[in-house]
Formats: structure tokens, C-alpha cells, sequence
């Protein structure tokens, strides 16, 4: 990872938000978790602002199908054509910064004994245009997102829409030359924070599909009105902690979603009580790897089940999540007890005794929004001291200054014990993530004050650091 971050610090010249950098100042909820702290001024709404505005599409009779309160429709057409959504009938302060969230039902990636692929996007484009509403524009558009080879169901993009009035995504190249998807689009004017993806086996597909029953998101809003996550569904049949293990950083490279529940546990234990060490050291793996990324890791609790070849050994994995619980304390958030509910709700049980049947399933669905409303959204917001929160200040001193740069610097390098005490200070190029262009931008801005030769520069310098390069 070092010598990535380096080749990467060496190349990135320039980053487009270098000229926002500033010492302007926000307000910043307080620090009820590290990794929350900077994203509860907002109150930590990211609503759908797509739903029902008019869509259009070019070959295709279904565009309105891709932004309606159902996703069990969705729209389907062939590759070359787009789908599009007029926002100009949204509060411009809604749509400033907007978080882009397409779904498709095929499985979340291409591995795994039970696989699907079934109209994925494999190449496309989002793209803007600041054309008034009411008409279709054919030019003017300008592209904010290039993907190609993209084998995943589902995506998230993090994208300016400043001065804008539509938003297309724009369909090059499809599995099947078919694409099918849902597409909404929240306001992040404020920034990301109730984005959501849930890695895991078949039982995290089968429960956090968004397209049968009531969706996580949909409880979510049920609950409470201000909140309607994005929430992608990232659980693949068959697969253990060890897959997870191996595609997790491919799989958070990028994406600017925020929560990442990791999930696995029932394929690890399937007639094997000695592979808890194995599951520990994966499911460890997965935490350090979703807080190196800036995001907050969720660990449930592995499902109980009436199969002794599963609920003998749930135990002995289940306790392996209360001691990662006790390591990372409040940086990591618990997730709903599957293990007490089904031991107390054999009914939401299928034949198997492993899986779910539908009605476990929605009570999956129905627990999961109940547990994430006590552990995180209660929380937003509830302090009634709010401290200031610096442009820069990832080290939390209440400055920017060369200290903020070795800091940031260390935690994108992977150093264990480097913490971002105001995660979204840190994120000068406003993408969504954290990465070595944010470095390359503050340290920019910082030269240009002539900070590295102040007196105040930490003992630690920058040269001091493996992998910098002047």
C-alpha cells in the first residue's frame, strides 16, 4: 500500500478542489464515534431528490420506471442509451453536491458458486448539463464519472452538480448488450453520510435485496422521515470471511459510500468448530481495511440456526465478534443480534435451518433499521455543544497547519495508530474519500503559506515519512 500511495503522490500533480482549500469553518457535531464526528453538522440527511421528476430515455419506454418508489421496476433498455433525470425543479441548495446510486439485482460480483449476471452496466458514464428544464438537452452534457470493465450490481458516485440542472447516466457497454437498474439520486450538498453497503453471504443477499418486500432504507424512513439511505446490497451466495477478505479493498476502492457491514460468519462455521482463528483474522482484516478507507465498519452478530451442522458452532464464531467489539470499542458499530432473534424466532427459519424464509428475511430487514436507529441516527446531532470544525484540521488541535499534514499523511500510508479525529477536514478534494490527492492538495496549499518553515512544524517532518517524495 506505501509504495502505491507513493507512486500515486509522485504523479498527482494537480487536484481541481486545491482552490477551496481554506480555512473556512464549519460546524461539526461531537465526537460520539472518531470516525462519525465530521458528518453529524449536516444532521447527516442524504434524502432521494429523484423520485417522480421526469425522466427520459432514448430508446427505451421505461425511464420512469428507474426513479419510482419501486424497485421491483426498474429501467431497461440496451446498450448505448441513457437514462436521465431534469433536477431543475429541486432546490439548487438540494443538488449542489448529489450522491449517485444505481442498483441492479444480479449478484454483487462475479464470484461464487452461485453467481449471476443479468444486464449489469459494464461501461458507462454520469454525466451533467446546466440546461434549463422542461426539454431534453442533446448537447451540453459533461462527463463528472468514467467506469469501464465494472462488474459489480451496484455502485455509488459522489458528484459536483453545482450550477447544473440534469444528471445522466449514459450506458456504453451492458452484460448481454441488456442493462436494467434503478438510479436514484440523494443530495449531498453537506456531504456523505447515510450511505450504506452490506458485505455478507447469501443471507445478506437474500435480506438486503431492496427490490422484494420492505427495504432497509424503506424501514429506515418509517421510522424516520428525514432519512431514505442508499443502500447497496453486497451479499454473494456461498462465499466465506476469506473472500471477503480478498475483495475488500477492490471493492471500497472509490466508493464514496459511508457504513460497511461486514457479514459473514455462517459458511465460515458450516460443519467446522476450528476455523474461528481464520474467521477472526478475516473479519479483523475487514474493519482495519473499511477504517483505513475513512468509512465506519458494522459487525451483526452471525444467525443462529435449528441446522446442528450451523448452530453447534455459531457459538464458538459469535464469540470471536464479541472480542472484536471489545477491541475496537465505540470505532466499530454493532450490528443487530441474529443470533438471539432467530434463537427466539424459529418461524423466520427456512427448511434448512440456515437460511431465512421471506418472512425472516423482512424481519431481517425490519431489525437491521431498528438497531442502526438506536446505534447511529439517535445520535446524530444530539449534543448541544457543537465544535468548530477547520478546513484541514484532521488532528483535531483546532488549526491546519503542518501537523495536520503528516497526519493525514501517516493515515493513508496504513499506520496502525494514525486517526483522523475530523475525518471530512481531510477530504480537500471533496470527492467523498480520503487519498493521496487530498495530500498532494494540502500540502500545496500549506507550501504556499510558507508553513513547512515555520518554527510551529512539527519534530517530525515530512521527509521523515517512508514512501514521501519531494
Amino acid at each position: 500500500m506505501k509504495k502505491m500511495v507513493s507512486s500515486i503522490l509522485a504523479a498527482a500533480i494537480t487536484c481541481s478542489s486545491i482552490a477551496t482549500v481554506s480555512s473556512d469553518i464549519y460546524s461539526s457535531g461531537s465526537s460520539f464515534n472518531m470516525v462519525y464526528a465530521a458528518d453529524t453538522y449536516f444532521e447527516g440527511a442524504n434524502p432521494v431528490i429523484s423520485r417522480g421528476v421526469p425522466a427520459y430515455s432514448g430508446k427505451s419506454d421505461s425511464a420512469s420506471s428507474g426513479n419510482d418508489e419501486h424497485y421491483f421496476t426498474s429501467w431497461s433498455s440496451s446498450s448505448g442509451d441513457y437514462l436521465a433525470y431534469d433536477l431543475s425543479g429541486v432546490p439548487q441548495a438540494q443538488r449542489k453536491k448529489v450522491l449517485a446510486a444505481w442498483y441492479n439485482l444480479s449478484s454483487y460480483d462475479n464470484l461464487g458458486a452461485y453467481a449471476s449476471r443479468n444486464a449489469e452496466p459494464i461501461d458507462y458514464t454520469i454525466e451533467v448539463n446546466k440546461a434549463q428544464g422542461g426539454n431534453y438537452p442533446s448537447s451540453g452534457w459533461e462527463t463528472a464519472v468514467t467506469i469501464k470493465g465494472n462488474g459489480l450490481s451496484s455502485r455509488q458516485h459522489y458528484i459536483d452538480m453545482d450550477g447544473y440542472n440534469w444528471i445522466r447516466m449514459n450506458v456504453t457497454k451492458a452484460y448481454g448488450d441488456k442493462v436494467t437498474l434503478n438510479l436514484d439520486i440523494h443530495d449531498a450538498s453537506q456531504g456523505v453520510f447515510d450511505s450504506w453497503i452490506f458485505f455478507g453471504d447469501s443471507i445478506t443477499a437474500g435480506g438486503m435485496v431492496n427490490a422484494y418486500g420492505t427495504s432497509y432504507a424503506s424501514y429506515v424512513n418509517q421510522i424516520d422521515s428525514r432519512f431514505f439511505p442508499a443502500q447497496e446490497n453486497g451479499g454473494i451466495g456461498g462465499i466465506t470471511s476469506k473472500d471477503g477478505k480478498e475483495h475488500i479493498d477492490e471493492w471500497l476502492s472509490g466508493s464514496p459510500v459511508h457504513f460497511v457491514s461486514i457479514a459473514y460468519g455462517t459458511n465460515d462455521c458450516w460443519g467446522n468448530p476450528n476455523n474461528v482463528q481464520s474467521y477472526y483474522s478475516n473479519t479483523k482484516y475487514m474493519i482495519d481495511a473499511v477504517l483505513e478507507a475513512g468509512k465506519v465498519p458494522v459487525l451483526p452478530k452471525i444467525p443462529s440456526s435449528t441446522n446442528n451442522d450451523v448452530g453447534n458452532n455459531v457459538g464458538y464464531y459469535n464469540a470471536m465478534v464479541d472480542k472484536l467489539y471489545d477491541e475496537y470499542g465505540d470505532r466499530l458499530v454493532h450490528g443487530p443480534d441474529f443470533d438471539d432473534f432467530f434463537k427466539k424466532n424459529t418461524w423466520g427459519l427456512s427448511a434448512d435451518g440456515v437460511h431465512p424464509n421471506s418472512e425472516g428475511y423482512e424481519a431481517m430487514k425490519k431489525l437491521w433499521a431498528e438497531t442502526m436507529y438506536e446505534n447511529v441516527y439517535t445520535k446524530i446531532g444530539s449534543q448541544t455543544q457543537l465544535p468548530e470544525l477547520v478546513k484541514g484540521d484532521v488532528n483535531g488541535d483546532g488549526e491546519f497547519s503542518a501537523a495536520d499534514l503528516v497526519t493525514l499523511q501517516k493515515f493513508v500510508l496504513g499506520y496502525r495508530n494514525a486517526e483522523l479525529k475530523n475525518w471530512q477536514a481531510g477530504d480537500l478534494c471533496e470527492d467523498g474519500r480520503i487519498d493521496a490527492f487530498d495530500i498532494v492538495a494540502m500540502r500545496k496549499f500549506i507550501v504556499s503559506r510558507k508553513e513547512l518553515q515555520s518554527p510551529d512544524t512539527p519534530h517530525e517532518t515530512l521527509d521523515e515519512l517512508p514512501g514521501y517524495r519531494k
